[in-house]
């Protein structure tokens, strides 16, 4: 997929703007959030294009959010207890194929790595019949937004000021005073853990999808991908390997094969679906299957490189839910996934380059 987020609180906020700033940053070109199918000539996915290349840049040939990565694949286990709750083939008992992409949120292609930033994961899986399940998932516990108006809204006040190179403090200020939503996300995104790498991090959904089953009973669920390797706190980031985040997994990659369970949350009717909000502690948790990445490889060599990870290709027995984000995002991938395809032939090589990946990840 193409695949982001961003935060900040409104009474503390004077506060931690020079902490979350790069945070802001990133998650702003996390996600593209808005599609045509809201009010013509207000907000489209071209202005949210526009909107990420106006933080981000212009970077001929690559995504515009989720720019650094690094293809990946492997296959996924399913346990067949997710066949309770939703008839679709990918989750009853067996292995499929997998497509994925590693990535940090954020349309800059050559960003040197760092903790602060956040990460990606997306997935592709191939079943036999030939419905595709494809998710792209971030390693923070909300989205600091209620819709895609918000998002776009809060994108366009972190454009970097012309003469400082940064968002201007006051508009991001002004935007936390009339969204308090977007405070009390940003607190919880604050709170959470940051592995020490790609390969022992926890990546979430973030949306709200539906399971339903063979008696067409449908339920609201949340997925994450879940590291079977044990946390370990992040460290401070290399000065000396901009790509050292990468070249860690790369490393990891080289010592055994890269695994997550995938555990879907399972929801009740009155839970919220926006994705700001989350659900309580106590929802049931079901793990439906393992997802193994054993092969990495740079994007110019990729199968992933010319994949949308668009989140609304569901197979029967998965569909999108009454929240409206995962359209809009599908729009938007799709404008940044047509735009990187004219110019495929303009583009420079990626950060992460094979010749890396080849070298076990010594740059």
């Amino acid at each position: 997929m193409d695949e982001d987020s961003s935060k900040l609180g409104a009474a503390a906020v004077a506060i931690r703007l020079g902490t979350i700033g790069a945070v802001i940053l990133c998650i702003a070109g996390g996600f593209a959030y808005a599609g045509g199918w809201l009010t013509p000539g207000r907000l489209t996915q071209g202005k949210v294009i526009d909107g990420f290349e106006a933080v981000n840049g212009r970077h001929i040939g690559f995504r515009r959010n989720h720019a650094k990565g690094l293809c990946a694949t492997g296959w996924f286990d399913s346990t067949g207890a997710g066949t309770a709750f939703s008839k679709a083939d990918v989750l009853a008992p067996g292995r499929v194929p997998v497509t994925g992409r590693f990535a940090f949120a954020g349309g800059m292609p050559f960003i040197p790595d760092a903790p602060t930033l956040v990460r990606s994961l997306a997935l592709q899986f191939n079943p036999r019949g030939g419905e595709e399940w494809r998710t792209a998932m971030i390693d923070i516990p909300v989205f600091p937004f209620a819709n895609v108006q918000a998002f776009y809204d809060q994108m366009i006040a972190s454009v970097p000021d012309q003469r400082t190179g940064k968002p201007d403090p006051e508009k991001m200020k002004a935007f936390a005073a009339t969204h308090p939503e977007f405070g009390s996300a940003i607190a919880i995104v604050s709170k959470r853990a940051v592995s020490s790498g790609f390969a022992n991090d926890t990546y979430n959904g973030l949306d709200t999808f539906l399971f339903v089953n063979k008696a067409g009973v449908a339920i609201p669920v949340r997925w994450s991908a879940v590291p079977v390797r044990a946390f370990a706190p992040a460290g401070p980031p290399s000065h000396n390997d901009p790509n050292y985040l990468f070249d860690g997994l790369i490393a990891d990659a080289a010592q055994q094969p890269l695994q997550w369970k995938m555990v879907v949350t399972i929801g009740h009717p009155t839970d919220p679906v926006s994705p700001n909000v989350p659900w309580p502690d106590d929802r049931t948790r079901v793990e439906v299957g393992t997802v193994t990445l054993d092969h990495l490889t740079a994007e110019e060599r990729g199968t992933c490189a010319d994949i949308n990870f668009d989140p609304t290709v569901l197979p029967a027995g998965m569909r999108t839910s009454a929240d409206a984000i995962p359209s809009a995002r599908s729009a938007a991938y799709a404008k940044s996934f047509t735009l990187r395809q004219r110019e495929r032939t303009a583009k420079p090589p990626s950060a992460v380059t094979e010749a890396e990946v080849q070298a076990g990840g010594r740059s």
